[in-house]
């Protein structure tokens, strides 16, 4: 009778055990299925990922686990790489959170908390956030603005900086998205340098796609969901170590703290904190898809390609790029508004969402315009396929740009997002 009930419960176990690996089969089957399904995003993330970036998450690991841990490791080594510097001078600090969670974390725990003064050089929506990051915190700031679609130059540095000899750090966003400009941030590194100031960089939507020297820049903050085409989850920092730990003590929060994240990061290879462990995974998987493509190089050129079909094929749709092209980066293009009768953005915006393609749902910009980006795991033919569908809306949408109709001006609200 004993060995009856141990029959039974070895075959219940196994069925159990049978049942279960089924069921998971069919769950990733269908989530695999799902994501073949999943629209094209044209936008300046979170964005397209690969499949194998996507089955890189179907896998759980314990945060304090060693097996986790040397992924961690990994993956910091890698994207100090990328950022082609040394272990022995650079440390690599992934934070928990969007990308802003790194930029906030940086200016609270860098910008010294007595004496110290930031010059924040603004021309977009994200250079205000992080001027809005300051005033939360009671940072001192020197604040400069450009229109959006104007760049920044060494000179215009040089000469806030000897306005305001007090300041200490620099910060700037390098790839703005609001409207898709790049600012040249080695040349305004060396100014900073020269200056004795620390420099903080947001390459958020430009690092991994766009060749970077580190030559002069003291902090640079990015994220996993891209350039380097992972998913949402998490930002890192690529900062000087003896600036970094020159800022001991000096954080103004306990979870953003930069320094005490690295620290605890190299002790012993552990967040402080729970970590995104899916999303860390997604990530050693696409830096192996970057390095197969060919490393940064071959993926900015990929993505100057991609920009270059996209406005080639939207001017002669007759769409006007906000940006001029000296100064535009190819990440993410600003196209105006039409001045025609029968625009409408929200109606634009639904029949390319209908089609399977997603752009920017909204106005971040001043100017009544909308972004289109390019990167992510996107192809020549996607691009292609972008522009055809959206000359197949324009005409249900009975728009001729090459012969608009003006709109009256009074009828005109743009969609806010």
């Amino acid at each position: 009778q004993d060995t009856l009930k141990i029959s039974l419960i070895k075959n219940v176990s196994f069925r159990m055990i049978h049942v279960k690996k089924i069921m998971f089969c069919t769950i990733a089957r269908r989530a695999l299925s799902m994501a073949a399904r999943d629209p094209l995003l044209f936008t300046p993330g979170p964005l397209t990922t690969s499949m194998t970036t996507k089955q890189a998450m179907l896998h759980d690991f314990g945060s304090r686990d060693a097996s986790f841990i040397t992924v961690v490791e990994r993956v910091r080594e890698r994207l100090l790489k990328i950022a082609g510097v040394k272990s022995s001078e650079f440390t690599c600090v992934l934070m928990q959170g969007s990308g802003t969670f790194g930029v906030e974390g940086v200016l609270t725990t860098v910008v010294p908390k007595t004496a110290g003064k930031l010059l924040i050089a603004s021309n977009g929506a994200y250079g205000m956030r992080m001027a809005k990051i300051a005033d939360v915190y009671g940072i001192e700031k020197v604040l400069i603005s450009k229109p959006e679609n104007c760049t920044y130059t060494d000179t215009d540095i040089q000469e806030a900086l000897a306005a305001h000899p007090e300041v200490t750090t620099v910060a700037l966003v390098h790839s703005e998205t609001t409207s898709g400009i790049l600012n040249p941030v080695e040349k305004i590194g060396k100014t900073v340098r020269n200056a004795g100031k620390t420099f903080i960089v947001d390459a958020m939507s430009s690092f991994g796609g766009i060749p970077i020297s580190m030559a002069n820049i003291d902090f640079l903050v990015s994220s996993s969901n891209k350039c380097l085409e992972g998913v949402p989850g998490f930002s890192f920092t690529i900062a000087r170590r003896d600036l970094l730990e020159a800022s001991s003590c000096n954080s103004r929060t306990l979870s953003l703290d930069l320094h005490a994240q690295n620290a605890g990061l190299d002790r012993n290879g552990q967040f402080r904190f729970t970590p995104p462990t899916h999303a860390i995974l997604a990530m050693d998987q696409a830096l192996d898809e970057l390095d197969s493509e060919g490393g940064v190089a071959k993926r900015y050129i990929r993505y100057k390609n991609l920009q270059k079909i996209l406005t080639d094929g939207y001017e002669a749709l007759g769409f006007v790029p906000y940006v001029k092209k000296e100064n535009q980066g190819p990440i993410i293009t600003t196209f105006l508004f039409p001045d025609h009768l029968n625009w409408d953005f929200t109606t634009f915006y639904q029949l390319l969402s209908d089609r399977g393609m997603l752009i920017y749902p909204g106005v971040v910009s001043t100017v009544d315009s909308f972004r289109v980006g390019n990167i992510g795991r996107l192809s020549e033919e996607n691009m292609i396929e972008l522009v055809e569908v959206t000359a197949a809306i324009l005409k249900e949408m009975n728009i001729s740009l090459k012969h608009p109709t003006a709109r009256p001006p009074a009828s005109h609200t743009p969609y806010k997002n």
